[in-house]
Parts: C-alpha cells; sequence; structure tokens
C-alpha cells in the first residue's frame, strides 16, 4: 500500500530525539510492528514504560485510560474482516492465519469533532507516530531478536508476515490522517519524519 509523503522539515528536538515542530511532548503516542524500535524511543525520552494497548473498532477508544499517561508506546488492535474481535498484528489468530487479515476501516471509530468552546478536542489530544522502517531492515531485526529468544513474537517470523504487518499499519495511518488526527511517520528510529500529504480526492469519508 502507497501514499504520497514528504519530509517534514520543520523539527524540534525532544530530549536528543527529533519530532515535527507542532508536536507536544505529552501528546505522543508511538506505535509501529513489533522490532520498529518503540520501546527504544520510550526509552530515550523517558516517557511512560508500561506498553499499552488501543483497540480501534471500541467505542470512545480515545477515552482509554491507557492513554492518559504519555508519551506512551501503544499496540493497536485492528478491525479485520473474518474477525469479530480486534487483533493485534502478534496475535494467534492473525499469526496463524492461511491468509493476512485484511483491515476493515469501517469499523474504525473515529473521535468526534469539537463542537462547543469546552468540550475536549479529541483529535488535537493525540499525536501518532507510526514507525515504519523498511520491510528488509525490520525482517532482518527481528530475525536477529529471534536467534537470541528474547521476544517470542519473533518466532518463526518470515519477510511476508513483516511486509503483511507493514501494509496494516501503513493502512491505519492513512485513515487516521484522513479522518483529521495528528498522524505522521517516521521511518525507523534514525530514519526521516514523514507527513502524509492529503490527495485532492483524499476526502474524510
Amino acid at each position: 500500500m502507497e501514499f504520497r509523503t514528504e519530509l517534514i522539515t520543520d523539527s524540534q528536538t525532544i530530549k536528543g530525539v527529533r519530532f515535527p515542530a507542532h508536536i507536544g511532548f505529552r501528546q505522543l503516542l508511538i506505535t509501529g510492528p513489533p522490532g520498529a524500535g518503540k520501546s527504544t524511543l520510550i526509552r530515550k525520552l523517558g516517557g511512560w514504560s508500561e506498553e499499552g494497548y488501543v483497540d480501534l473498532s471500541l467505542n470512545k477508544w480515545w477515552t482509554a485510560q491507557a492513554l492518559s499517561l504519555r508519551p506512551r508506546e501503544i499496540h493497536l488492535g485492528f478491525p479485520c474482516t473474518g474477525f469479530k474481535d480486534a487483533l493485534a498484528v502478534f496475535d494467534d489468530e492473525w499469526v496463524r492465519s492461511l491468509t493476512p487479515p485484511e483491515l476493515d476501516l469501517t469499523r474504525i471509530r473515529i473521535p468526534p469533532m469539537k463542537r462547543f468552546v469546552f468540550s475536549i478536542n479529541w483529535r488535537d489530544r493525540y499525536a501518532f507516530e507510526f514507525l515504519i522502517p523498511r520491510a528488509e531492515a525490520l525482517f532482518d531485526q527481528r530475525a536477529n531478536r529471534a536467534r537470541f529468544g528474547t521476544h517470542p513474537v519473533d518466532e518463526s517470523i518470515t519477510i511476508e508476515q513483516v511486509r503483511n504487518q507493514l501494509t496494516i499499519y501503513r493502512l491505519a495511518a492513512h485513515y487516521l490522517h484522513r479522518q483529521g488526527l495528528i498522524v505522521y511517520i517516521r521511518e525507523g528510529t534514525e530514519g526521516d519524519l514523514l507527513r502524509i500529504v492529503a490527495l485532492d480526492n483524499d476526502k474524510p469519508d
């Protein structure tokens, strides 16, 4: 899955890590597939050490307690075609599926627009950083971890699985961006910061 991106040049440095200039430290939610470097970034930032989980198909997921402490690493639960419950890419149902689960965009819940002066602007409360490295680099990282046995999620990992997981995260990033949430992409922990470029026909659903 491809979409247009452009380099973010207006940046700031927070605790030695570059971020977009318009992002606040307490907005940060860092997500991405296993091995992408989420924990590494959180440690550098001194952020909340425990991993969070958000099921994007749940109503009012944006009010979840897991999101109240930021910056934080979060795993996403994706609604997928043919599956009743949302799946993380490391869930057994995902890993054992004979064909890659397909993201069901129609079941992703989106925070409401701010309607009143004193109401919470949920779409501006969070800034989603999607860590999306190159597939080959991510596969090498996870294969290396598998040799040491430190991360069970990397057992029997294949380059095809890595590509499928990256595709799901890219689709989710694009969709959340289209719906008006703050989203940007980092190409690996040392990679460029990218914004998704809205196309003329890229209107919210």
